[in-house]
């Protein structure tokens, strides 16, 4: 396996509070890797460091064997990362498509496969909404719309933070597909969400998260078969 990225040892803070006390983990090549944990665990904290927006205290973070540690966020992007956030954080006042016509812009120098015709093909349903600003859609269709401006920046990696909080199960149904689908154009991904059930249908591997140290780690199957580990770090 080809590691795109690397994570050794980080420890990272807010304050004098430690959320991460020295995580390590790997992701290959073309992969979906799974952060599994209960919110407030630190899956969000690993995503932030990664990108640069709350940076570790110590520890490594390579990306295709450069360090990440140290740079800042826009530099990352530009390195190949792509993060879509819990929030989602769209632009509220412009349309869908200037959503995705603004993330073209700013990566204009890295090229792929991912053009704002192939993410309405992905998303369908953003067709219809090219017009519409992004204060008008839903909690699922900003999702899309967060996830298509991510792919529209080409990236090697994808981060994907929770992403079928909120979503209805039809929803959540079609994103499986859609991270298939995102997967055989040769983009990584690493996604965090405390659903198992989920991850087991897109991810190969995961990491278990627990008060900010990794407690498990082995293929999906695995651990979805470990009732004793679901019961313990995962159950609600």
């Amino acid at each position: 396996m080809t590691a795109i990225l690397e994570v050794k040892e980080i420890i990272t803070s807010y304050g004098q509070s430690q959320v991460l006390h020295g995580i390590s983990l790997v992701v290959g090549q073309g992969e979906v890797v799974s952060l599994l944990g209960r919110n407030g665990v630190g899956k969000t904290t690993t995503f932030r460091s990664i990108m640069g927006l709350t940076p570790p205290r110590s520890g490594s973070i390579l990306l295709k064997g450069t360090e990440l540690v140290g740079r800042k966020p826009y530099e990352i992007a530009k390195l190949g990362v792509g993060y879509v956030p819990d929030d989602r954080r769209i632009f509220a006042d412009l349309t869908a498509e200037e959503n995705l016509e603004m993330a073209r812009r700013l990566a204009k120098k890295r090229v792929g496969p991912w053009t704002i015709e192939k993410v309405y093909k992905l998303f369908p349903v953003l067709e219809g909404l090219r017009a519409s600003k992004g204060s008008c859609l839903s909690g699922g269709e900003q999702k899309m719309l967060a996830i298509g401006r991510a792919l529209m920046k080409n990236p090697d990696l994808l981060l994907l933070d929770e992403p079928i909080e909120g979503l209805a199960p039809l929803v959540v149904k079609n994103l499986v597909e859609v991270i298939q689908e995102i997967q055989r154009s040769e983009v990584t991904i690493l996604l965090a969400d405390q659903n198992i059930k989920f991850c087991r249908k897109v991810a190969g591997r995961g990491y278990i998260l627990e008060r900010g140290l990794i407690q498990c780690q082995g293929e999906m199957e695995s651990i979805w078969q470990n009732e004793e580990i679901v019961k313990k770090y995962l159950a609600v």
